[in-house]
């Protein structure tokens, strides 16, 4: 005989009504633990007495449910599945073999077969781990980077996003920011005060947000690069991106953290915008940055001084693109046209692509090889398009955007009927019409009228 598999409701009873069966408790007792009658009782003693302890088992066990699928049933649904809906979750599955198959069948057994079958994964067979890495062994070897939205300042100020950088052999903060939202610019400003202190560091780890990454594969412009991406080749940093947060989720738990512990100081100091609070970061910085910094394995400083005039990182800090001259000496650029005046140089430059730097402050300067040309913009009316594809994180300074360019509109003038047709007003005299029934001079042609009516009659 095998082993027979029971449960714990089965070996209780077990052990009680052996108690009963060797005389160390009363039938009175058994059912009062067990709770159960004492008729009950008496037929699990004569159970035990007569077929031994597997037959307290239940009878149903083992058995196939009267309510069984039959087998052709099922086979026939999985073949279903296996021709039709391999790549289907299993109630998409089960909506389609009702709809077009006419063979209704729970989600959960659909659930279970497939999962049978090796087409379905539960979520906890579908989880992936995230090994731990281990930090890197040097200062400034590996510095990450990422952008936090949230409500810094609560309900004393409005949203914002925090810029974070974090070096990832000692966890020190090494810049923090508060800007409006991630883009190329705000980056460009807090990369430039990270330089100031800091120095270069051998790379930058970030997410796969559209400033550091070309989302587009086939976009034809920026040689592949962002123009964050082709400041830091500028500057000699190699950028990273990671496949998950996970990747990098030292800059990721550092946003946690501070969106607890700054948000707390923040209030504390009574501080309700980005500008006092940027202020107030470099003392929190230090004072963070004492108490949970940790030691590198090794104590060597990887961060590179840049030997660099302001003029030229400035340069190298901006939005560069190429733009093609036109016949008129002219392009366009973010919805404004760009005109060229003409001159010895720019004569030439018909079919040619010149260099325009767009700076954070809202500077353009066009250049032909490093040659400043002299520009007039005619700026057309800016808006957002209709139907903009804008990222979520971008989202927020979008519709501040938006906001600021309606009201600066001025309403519409709206014509009337009349004055879509031509229609001019003939000279008649302002105010309401006359009230013929109360007028004295109608009512005494009236009276005039009737008394001739009388004479002639």
């Amino acid at each position: 005989m095998g082993l027979i598999a029971m449960s714990e409701r089965d070996l209780q009873r077990i052990e009680v009504l052996s108690k009963v069966v060797g005389g160390r408790m009363t039938t009175v007792s058994a059912a009062h633990v067990l709770d159960l009658s004492e008729r009950q009782v008496r037929r699990l003693l004569d159970r035990i007495r007569t077929g031994g302890a597997a037959s307290i088992r239940h009878k149903a066990i083992g058995r196939p449910s009267n309510n069984r699928i039959s087998d052709g049933v099922r086979d026939y649904a999985m073949t279903l599945v296996r021709e039709r809906y391999a790549d289907f979750g299993p109630t998409l599955a089960t909506e389609k073999l009702a709809e077009r198959d006419g063979l209704r069948v729970s989600r959960e057994t659909v659930r279970g077969w497939m999962a049978q079958a090796g087409l379905w994964l539960s979520r906890k067979q579908r989880r992936t781990f995230h090994q731990p890495r281990l930090r890197r062994e040097a200062y400034g070897e590996l510095v990450q980077i990422d952008g936090s939205e949230h409500r810094w300042f609560e309900d004393r100020g409005p949203p914002c996003s925090l810029l974070v950088f974090v070096d990832d052999a000692t966890g020190r903060l090494m810049q923090l920011r508060f800007v409006r939202s991630e883009s190329a610019f705000t980056y460009f400003e807090a990369l430039e005060l990270y330089l100031q202190h800091h120095g270069a560091p051998i790379a930058f780890y970030s997410d796969k947000h559209s400033v550091f990454r070309v989302a587009k594969k086939d976009a034809r412009g920026g040689q592949g690069m962002t123009q964050f991406g082709r400041a830091l080749c500028e500057l000699n940093i190699e950028i990273l991106c990671a496949n998950s947060s996970q990747a990098k989720g030292r800059v990721e738990r550092m946003n946690r953290t501070l969106q607890d512990r700054l948000v707390k100081e923040l209030r504390l100091a009574g501080i309700d915008t980005m500008e006092a609070g940027n202020a107030f970061l470099p003392g929190f910085m230090e004072d963070y940055n004492r108490r949970f910094a940790v030691v590198p394995a090794r104590s060597d400083d990887l961060h590179r001084p840049i030997n660099l005039g302001p003029d030229r990182l400035a340069e190298i800090l901006c939005k560069r693109e190429q733009r093609y001259v036109g016949a008129q000496l002219a392009f366009s650029f973010e919805r404004k046209r760009i005109m060229l005046q003409e001159t010895e140089v720019t004569r030439g430059l018909v079919g040619r692509y010149v260099e325009t730097y767009a700076y954070a402050d809202g500077r353009l300067d066009v250049r032909w090889k490093g040659y400043s040309l002299p520009y007039t913009v005619f700026d057309k009316d800016q808006r957002v398009t209709h139907a903009a594809i804008t990222e979520n994180k971008r989202l927020g300074d979008v519709l501040a955007y938006i906001k600021e360019r309606q009201d600066q509109q001025s309403k519409p003038d709206v014509k009337t009927n009349s004055e879509k047709i031509g229609y001019k007003p003939r000279g008649r005299k302002p105010g309401p019409r006359t009230d013929y029934m109360n007028d004295p001079a109608i009512i005494a042609r009236h009276e005039k009228a009737l008394l001739r009516q009388q004479a002639a009659e």
